[in-house]
């Protein structure tokens, strides 16, 4: 899927605000099913996406953005600081901080030590291999986490598939394939077994009627907990990586 076009927008501060102008990303997302001009502030990119509906060019989409530029800076300026993976950074796994260090010296795949993730191999490839480390580290643990939630309900699943999502960190179709956020490898692990069990429970039932809940509750005793802290500290793991 093309990604939607984007530029840099400078917008002034609000009148009277004793703030600076601010300088952002702003995509444009024309879109056939949208019946009216919209904008949300996407975390993982710390970009402002607007949705366009037809017959409405970018010149009402800048009218939106001036209209809400106080919120808009607000919630940019809420959002938690990008942390790329690059040597030194410390970054959750299972929801403990660990360092990354780059070893040019050793062999083989990264892997963890203690508390420390160690990247072999040239700096230049560096990020991609501590996110490869992550992506398989993050389907090695919510494959484990499947298995027993599944036998206990007596269901089988599709394929599991381990993407970068945008609004979900899981998600069951029809056919059974279940697909999740690597980005859960970050969280405790007892907040990945809850969206784990979540989706497991969907094969099930496909949608949030009471049988459905009731299944769940069979799976995990976490569900307000894990729910809590996604909401409280999932935005910042979309900025991590």
């Amino acid at each position: 899927m093309a990604l939607p076009e984007s530029e840099r927008i400078i917008l002034p501060a609000p009148r009277g605000a004793l703030a600076p102008a601010m300088e952002f990303t702003v995509c444009w997302r024309p879109s056939t099913r949208a019946q009216r001009v919209s904008l949300r502030v996407c975390p993982r990119d710390g970009a402002v996406l607007v949705t366009l509906p037809p017959g409405e060019g970018r010149r009402a989409g800048l009218a939106l953005l001036k209209e809400h530029g106080g919120w808009v800076m607000d919630r940019l300026a809420a959002l938690a600081p990008a942390m790329p993976f690059a040597p030194g950074a410390r970054v959750p796994i299972g929801g403990v901080k660990h360092r990354l260090r780059h070893d040019p010296d050793a062999k083989g795949s990264p892997f963890l030590h203690r508390r420390t993730l160690v990247v072999p191999g040239a700096e230049e490839n560096f990020r991609r291999r501590a996110l490869d480390f992550m992506r398989a580290e993050a389907r090695r643990r919510i494959t484990a986490h499947i298995a027993p939630h599944a036998a206990a309900l007596g269901v089988a699943h599709g394929p599991i598939r381990v993407k970068d999502t945008r609004s979900r960190w899981g998600s069951c179709a029809p056919d059974g394939t279940l697909a999740f956020s690597w980005r859960l490898v970050m969280a405790p692990e007892w907040v990945m077994d809850y969206v784990v069990a979540h989706e497991v429970a969907h094969l099930k039932e496909l949608n949030h009627s009471p049988r459905f809940w009731a299944h769940l509750a069979k799976l995990t005793p976490h569900r307000e907990e894990a729910v809590a802290w996604l909401t409280k500290e999932g935005p910042a793991l979309l900025r991590i990586g």
